[in-house]
């Protein structure tokens, strides 16, 4: 068995890490590269591996450093089979197509420079035709969801809690009969957040692939920096400024809809107040889109947030937020005087609508631009939040003179504790934890911290490279690739006499009379939503199609527990 780490090691992006099973190629994520101009050039560069190949890719959710190079592995003769959880397979399409648009535009805007300059044309690195052709291969699972890709390979996703579908994914590999459990965390979120479920505790596994994005960082308490947001908003717009938010389109909008939520509606009647008369844009198609997917996707909210769905309020909705459609309502944005917040992407400011409103913003002292995520060396936001006092937008050179503002309190990211915290939930010291997705020395300075808070050893892989895990002695190591010896005593997470555990049934159990209560409040609000002539044909049929979904799954349900082993 191998592990070659062929993206997300030199840097946060491009997340790609190939598997060897037997005879069997596994890829885990297919990301793009961002970043700056020499970072974006390993997009173009081969895989190192051959797409055709390939027989399984598990993606660990739909951010586009994870996602964005799947089109070009379908193109360059992928054929197997693309797993993901099902809220991503609903994002996913939105993210692939945007990154063709993008792509196809970027290459265009590049075409016209170089026929000025009797310069070869270039090619985009993916369009939107290859985007929608990689969409056949993805099938969706869902969280808890046990599938056996082949007879050596079994993969089960649990929330990874980054952003809505995000998964760690559990692996069981055989080889020459003995089972080796590998986990992958993919990007993990910080308890306690809005929106989504904690990220899930994993008991036992023989190798962990685990990201470290703020491996050397801890991050401020989240709700210091929702307040901090709101009191920028009242400070920029009472001076007659507006507050402009680079902002994810799918994750950290959605959260942030949530919050201002909270502020507009519930909290107390002085923010409320100072608040009735500002709007807030979200001025991005793919997160206003993507909001579309969030409120469809209610089965993975956490409780609080289902809690408010359940008693008819949406938190992702309040009377100011308006939702721009077209690039001529983007533009007027920027020509209405009246002092407004405008959500934006992308979130790293490397396209999208943002760099039009940072163009028109960003000059003025009187507006605020914050920064409420990541941003990786080498982009347009870490120029920002570092102190350039001049960027450069549009071929034009402009003056940063704007309240610039970082609250990583707000990050969807793990921070160095709760990446502790994560680790150290395993029963048992995995026998090796490869440390990938970061800057090199986040990575390093995390390998120390596990070392001194578990004992464990970690390796920090910062270069691409290949790794050979064997469960015998180690034979002689190669140039080309390293090995590892794994202490493997039993197959991880197979209960005795093949039997479901105490834990597994106790947890079954209580999911069932969770539906249980859940379902008893729905049949009340649906009640009254039906009550009369208060839904149109379209609402009709949408709930007609989920309510034959849930005959459909609770007839199966009974009949799979009467069913005999």
């Amino acid at each position: 068995m191998k592990i070659k780490f062929c993206g997300g090691v030199q840097s946060v992006t491009g997340s790609c890490h190939l598997i060897t099973i037997g005879s069997k190629k596994l890829l885990l994520d297919c990301g793009q590269f961002q970043g700056n101009k020499t970072t974006e050039k390993l997009n173009y560069e081969d895989f190192g591996f051959s797409p055709a190949e390939i027989d399984y890719v598990i993606l660990s959710h739909a951010h586009i450093d994870h996602c964005g190079r799947i089109p070009l592995l379908v193109k360059n003769g992928f054929q197997g089979k693309i797993f993901c959880t099902d809220a991503t397979n609903d994002l996913i399409g939105i993210m692939l197509r945007d990154g063709g648009h993008i792509h196809e535009k970027e290459a265009e805007w590049q075409n016209r420079k170089n026929q000025r300059a009797g310069r070869p044309l270039v090619e985009p690195l993916y369009t939107v035709a290859d985007a929608e052709a990689s969409l056949i291969y993805f099938e969706p699972l869902v969280y808890g969801q046990t599938k056996q890709l082949c007879d050596e390979i079994k993969i089960k996703f649990s929330d990874a809690g980054h952003i809505l579908g995000s998964a760690i994914t559990e692996i069981w590999a055989t080889e020459n009969g003995k089972t080796t459990k590998i986990v992958f965390s993919g990007d993990l979120g910080m308890k306690g957040r809005p929106i989504l479920r904690d990220p899930e505790t994993i008991k036992e596994a023989d190798i962990v692939i685990m990201e470290t994005t703020y491996g050397n960082r801890v991050h401020p308490e989240n709700i210091r920096s929702v307040e901090a947001l709101v009191d920028i908003i009242l400070k920029t717009t009472a001076r007659g400024g507006n507050v402009v938010i680079p902002s994810f389109a799918v994750g950290r909008t959605q959260e942030l809809l949530y919050d201002l939520n909270r502020f507009y509606e519930t909290t107390s009647p002085d923010y409320k107040s100072a608040l009735s008369n500002i709007n807030v844009y979200v001025d991005s198609p793919m997160a206003t889109n993507a909001t579309v997917v969030f409120r469809k996707n209610a089965q993975v909210f956490d409780e609080e947030t289902k809690a408010y769905i359940l008693k008819g309020d949406h938190p992702l909705d309040f009377p100011n937020l308006k939702f721009t459609k077209t690039s001529d309502e983007s533009q007027a944005l920027n020509f209405n005087h009246d002092p407004k917040v405008i959500i934006s992407a992308s979130g790293m400011c490397e396209a999208g609508r943002i760099r039009h409103h940072l163009k028109h913003n960003i000059w003025s002292e009187k507006n605020s631009i914050v920064f409420v995520g990541y941003q990786a060396e080498g982009t347009l936001g870490k120029q920002i939040v570092g102190g350039e006092k001049y960027i450069t937008l549009f071929g034009e050179q402009i003056y940063v003179n704007a309240e610039i503002c970082n609250l990583e309190g707000m990050s969807g990211h793990a921070d160095r504790d709760s990446l502790i915290d994560w680790l150290g939930g395993f029963e048992k010291a995995p026998s090796q934890i490869f440390l990938v997705h970061g800057e090199s020395q986040s990575k390093i300075d995390f390998a120390y911290f596990v070392k001194e808070k578990l004992g464990y050893d970690c390796i920090a892989v910062n270069e691409v490279s290949e790794y050979e895990l064997s469960v015998k002695e180690a034979p002689a190591e190669s140039k080309e690739t390293q090995t590892v010896t794994l202490e493997q005593t039993a197959p991880s997470s197979v209960s005795s006499n093949n039997q479901a555990s105490r834990e597994e049934i106790i947890n079954m159990r209580e999911k069932m009379y969770k539906l249980h209560e859940d379902f008893e409040r729905l049949l009340y609000n649906a009640n009254l939503a039906v009550d009369g002539e208060r839904i149109s044909t379209e609402k009709a049929e949408e709930l007609n199609n989920i309510l034959l979904g849930l005959e459909k799954g609770i007839v199966n349900l009974g009949s799979d527990v009467l069913l005999e082993d």
